[in-house]
């Protein structure tokens, strides 16, 4: 097969498997499927051809009874079985051995790291972590390489995830959690303390939620952004702060933002922080 992606293989058709494969035939990718549970998927299929019918886009999708058969001919094979290590690591050398040489081979994974997985395949340079959100509601992936990704592989990958309008969250180096779900980790984790130890209700909670989040989409802010508008020194003390009540070195604020401090980068108010708002 060519270099070109045109055919995706996606191995488990759940909630996350269907989203990937819906989302790829509306952008005319042809679609091999397998899950060890078909039943219901004749019917998902045919909704999804209606909906490519629909639009004109003319695409392919197959449902096969055999991973070996789905992967025979493909170029990218997203693998979105259930998280158990161990399960991820058989099929991924059970579809080292079926696809073509030049196809890559990703995860769907929320949590599990490419390299626990690439030892198990030949083609360690063609292997990643793709990791998809809501396709239609929250449509951004994270992307990261395991320790043999080459450049060409990640590339594609990456092209292929902007094809499909879903905007490519980088990963440079291998972070458990990935990128938006360590930052959902955090939010979570403090929002079940609160709510276990009796500080605030759960209505009171989503409704800070909620009135933050509308604040943040108003003017457009990320939380470095956000950080640069109160101020690098604000949010340095706020953090040392947190730390000496605590005790707990996970508190401590990292060393790079007190050297930021101390150069004087501040944020919006020095014209420097995480961002330069400096005017040519």
């Amino acid at each position: 097969m060519g270099d070109k992606i045109t055919t995706i293989s996606v191995i488990g058709a759940g909630f996350m498997g269907r989203g990937i494969i819906e989302k790829s035939a509306l952008y005319g990718y042809n679609l091999n499927i397998f899950d060890i549970n078909p039943e219901g998927l004749d019917d998902f299929i045919n909704d999804v051809k209606k909906k490519t019918d629909k639009k004109k886009i003319k695409m392919d999708i197959k449902l096969f009874s055999s991973i070996s058969e789905a992967v025979k001919n493909t170029h990218l094979i997203i693998e979105a079985i259930p998280e158990k290590l161990e399960l991820k690591r058989k099929i991924f050398s059970e579809i080292d051995k079926s696809a073509p040489p030049n196809a890559i081979i990703t995860t769907n994974s929320s949590s599990i790291p490419i390299s626990k997985l690439e030892d198990v395949v030949e083609r360690k340079d063609k292997v990643m972590n793709l990791h998809f959100y809501n396709l239609f509601t929250m449509p951004m992936a994270d992307i990261m390489r395991g320790t043999h990704t080459s450049e060409e592989t990640f590339q594609k990958v990456k092209n292929w995830v902007e094809s499909i309008e879903i905007t490519p969250l980088e990963v440079k180096k291998e972070c458990y959690g990935f990128v938006f779900n360590r930052i959902w980790r955090a939010i979570k984790k403090d929002c079940l303390k609160i709510w276990a130890g009796g500080y605030a209700d759960i209505e009171t909670v989503d409704k800070a939620w909620n009135i933050f989040c509308q604040y943040f989409i108003k003017n457009q802010y990320g939380p470095f952004k956000f950080m640069d508008q109160i101020g690098l020194d604000v949010i340095y003390d706020i953090e040392m702060s947190y730390f000496k009540n605590s005790g707990l070195s996970d508190d401590k604020p990292p060393e790079a933002l007190k050297k930021m401090v101390d150069r004087g980068e501040l944020g919006f108010k020095t014209g420097k922080g995480f961002y330069n708002y400096k005017t040519k």
